[in-house]
C-alpha cells in the first residue's frame, strides 16, 4: 500500500492551502482524479466534539474510541466511497483502498489517511436494508486525537474541472471551525446537559415471529444433540421509540463514560441511519506488522461486592461450559492465522476481562504479519468467528437464518479502519443498536453450546440490553 508524497510548502495560510491544491489538480484528469490528503496539528480537542459540530443527517460518518487507550477518531463527509454486497465484498474493499492509494498525494502526515470500513453480518442484504454488504469510503474530514496531539485532516477529490478558489475557501473555513472547538470554552459535556433526556417504550412488530428466544435456543439444543453442530450464537433485538429523536453523541458519550474498556464506534450513512455500540471483542488489531486477535467467548454476571464478583469469576474460569465455548472459539482463530501462513502465539490459559456489567474469558493471539499479507484478506477468513457465529461456522449460520426473524445487518460484523502503511483495528459489531430518528433496534446475544440453559441465556441477552438502554436514555 503506497501513496505518493506531495512536494509543497507547509500549509500556514489559505493561499498555501491553494497553491498545493493546485499542484494536484495539475497531475489530475477527468478518467483518474487525485486524491488530496492535507494534515495538519491543532490543539488537543474531543473528536466526538467534531461529530456533533459537522455531521449532518444526510452524510456519513464514523467514530471510534478507546478510551483506557486514550484513542478517538472522528470522520465526517465522504471524498471517495464504495459500496457492495456480494461474497467477494472483502476483496472489492481492498482493491478499491488500492486504487485510491495509487491516485493520493499527502501533505504532511501520509500516515493519517485512513479508510472506514463497515461489513454486515451475512454479504446479502435484503433491498431497502440501511446498510450494503460492506461499506468503504475515505471521509472528507478526519480528527484524530491519540494521547495529547491531535490531528485534523481533510481529503478532497480533485479533477481538471474543480473550482479551485471555492474548494479552497471551504477547506479554510471548515479547518478554522474545527480549531475553534479546541477553545475551553467548547464544551461538550456543557452541550449535552442542556439537550432533553428520553424515555422509551417498547414497540410491536407483527410481522416479527412470535417464537420466543428460549424456544429457539431448545430447538438448537436439540440440533447440537443430534451432533449436527457444536455451537450456534443466537442473537435477541429488541425495538424501542423514543418521544424525540435520538441523539447519536449524546450516545455514544454515555457509552464511552460507562464502559472505558471497551471499544465505543458509531458509523453513519447518507440516509440518517447509524450503527452504535460499545464493543468489547477486537476482531484484529495491526500495528507495524504486529497482529492480535481476540477470543472472547464464555461470560458471568459482576458481583455485587468484592467476595462475590470474585466467586463469580472462579465459577467462571472453572466452568466446563464456559471453558469449552472458549476454546473453541481460541482454536478457530489459531486454525485461520495458520492456514493464512501465521505462527499464532497465546497463553494456555484464559484471562478475564472486567466489564461493569459483565465478564468474559478473553485470550489475546498475537502473530507476526508479512508485507504480502492485507488486513482485509485476514478479516475475510475471520469473520463470523464462533463467538458470533458458531461451530461448525457454515451450520450455525444456517441455523441463525433459520431461528432469527430479523436482518443482522452491522450486529456482530466488523467495523474498523486500516490505513495506508497497513496499520488497522477492526471490532465486532456486539452490545449495538441501530438507530433512525426516533427509532431504535438492539441487539444482543448469547452462545448455545451443550449444557446450555434457555432461561440463562435469556438472562446473559436481558443483561447485555439493558446496558444499551441505559446509554440511549
Amino acid at each position: 500500500m503506497t501513496v505518493t508524497p506531495h512536494s509543497r510548502p507547509r500549509l500556514h495560510t489559505e493561499q498555501d492551502l491553494y497553491q498545493c491544491l493546485l499542484a494536484c489538480q495539475q497531475q489530475s484528469s477527468l478518467e483518474e482524479p487525485a486524491i488530496a490528503s492535507l494534515s495538519w496539528e491543532i490543539p488537543s480537542l474531543d473528536p466526538l466534539m467534531v461529530l456533533q459540530a459537522l455531521a449532518m443527517a444526510q452524510q456519513p460518518h464514523f467514530y471510534f474510541e478507546h478510551r483506557r487507550q486514550q484513542m478517538a477518531i472522528a470522520a465526517v463527509g465522504s471524498a471517495v466511497a464504495q459500496c457492495s454486497s456480494h461474497p467477494q465484498r472483502f476483496q472489492d474493499a481492498r482493491h478499491f483502498m488500492d486504487d485510491c492509494l495509487r491516485r493520493c498525494q499527502t501533505v504532511h502526515s501520509p500516515s493519517l489517511l485512513h479508510f472506514f470500513c463497515s461489513f454486515t453480518f451475512f454479504p446479502q442484504v435484503s433491498p431497502g436494508a440501511p446498510f450494503p454488504g460492506a461499506t468503504v469510503f475515505i471521509p472528507a474530514w478526519q480528527v484524530i486525537n491519540q494521547g495529547d496531539r491531535t490531528s485534523v485532516t481533510a481529503n478532497l477529490e480533485i479533477t481538471p474541472q474543480t473550482a479551485l478558489r471555492a474548494v479552497t475557501r471551504a477547506t479554510w473555513t471548515t479547518l478554522e471551525q474545527v480549531r475553534s472547538l479546541a477553545s475551553p470554552v467548547m464544551s461538550l459535556c456543557h452541550r449535552l446537559d442542556a439537550m432533553p433526556g428520553q424515555v422509551l417504550s417498547e414497540e410491536t412488530d407483527a410481522s416479527r415471529s412470535p417464537v420466543p428466544f428460549q424456544a429457539s435456543v431448545q430447538a438448537v439444543l436439540g440440533a447440537i444433540a443430534q451432533g449436527h453442530l457444536q455451537k450456534v450464537v443466537l442473537a435477541h433485538a429488541l425495538d424501542v421509540v423514543s418521544p424525540q429523536p435520538f441523539s447519536v453523541v449524546r450516545s455514544v458519550d454515555n457509552l464511552r463514560r460507562r464502559y472505558p474498556d471497551c471499544y465505543v464506534f458509531s458509523t453513519g450513512n447518507d440516509q440518517g441511519h447509524s450503527f452504535i455500540g460499545a464493543s468489547p471483542e477486537r476482531l484484529l488489531s495491526v500495528r507495524d506488522r504486529a497482529l492480535v486477535v481476540d477470543a472472547l467467548a464464555g461470560s458471568s454476571p459482576r458481583g455485587r461486592s468484592p467476595q462475590a464478583d470474585a466467586e463469580l469469576a472462579d465459577r467462571l474460569r472453572h466452568s466446563p461450559k464456559e471453558r469449552h465455548e472458549h476454546q473453541v472459539v481460541v482454536d478457530f482463530i489459531a486454525a485461520q492465522l495458520q492456514a493464512a501462513g501465521l505462527t499464532p502465539r497465546y497463553a494456555p490459559e484464559p484471562d478475564l476481562l472486567r466489564l461493569s456489567n459483565i465478564q468474559h474469558l478473553h485470550t489475546p493471539i498475537q502473530a507476526r504479519m508479512p508485507n504480502s499479507l492485507h488486513p482485509l484478506t485476514l478479516l475475510a477468513n475471520l469473520h463470523p468467528t464462533p463467538a458470533v457465529a458458531g461451530v461448525s461456522r457454515e451450520v450455525a449460520c444456517q441455523e441463525i437464518l433459520r431461528h432469527e426473524s430479523f436482518e443482522r445487518s452491522l450486529y456482530a460484523a466488523p467495523i474498523g479502519w486500516v490505513d495506508h502503511q497497513g496499520n488497522s483495528e477492526f471490532v465486532v459489531g456486539i452490545r449495538s443498536a441501530w438507530l433512525h430518528g426516533n427509532r431504535a433496534r438492539l441487539y444482543a446475544g448469547a452462545g448455545i453450546v451443550a449444557g446450555s440453559n434457555p432461561d440463562r441465556e435469556l438472562a446473559e441477552v436481558h443483561l447485555k440490553l439493558q446496558a444499551l438502554l441505559q446509554a440511549l436514555v
